[in-house]
């Protein structure tokens, strides 16, 4: 499932073309199918991160993967 969990990640960001929009429909995903909420929950354990900024923080390795700029989405996920 931690593949899966990826493989969605990235089809968003590529299908969306922004990581606000993205995020914002992978919480309508997460939101409908507890089944995915629950991987998720995994998935931020396994690597270390928690749900409100597990997104996130793949949008940053993503970015910086392909030698993006990484600009912060949000102010409120700095301080964490």
């Amino acid at each position: 499932m931690m593949d899966e969990i990826t493989d969605l990640f990235d089809r968003l960001l590529q299908h969306c073309g922004s990581a606000d929009i993205a995020e914002a429909e992978f919480k309508k995903l997460i939101h409908e199918d507890p089944d995915l909420r629950a991987a998720y929950r995994e998935w931020c354990d396994e690597v270390g991160s928690s749900e409100k900024k597990g997104f996130l923080d793949y949008c940053e390795e993503y970015f910086e993967s392909q030698d993006q700029i990484w600009d912060n989405l949000k102010d409120d996920y700095e301080d964490e």
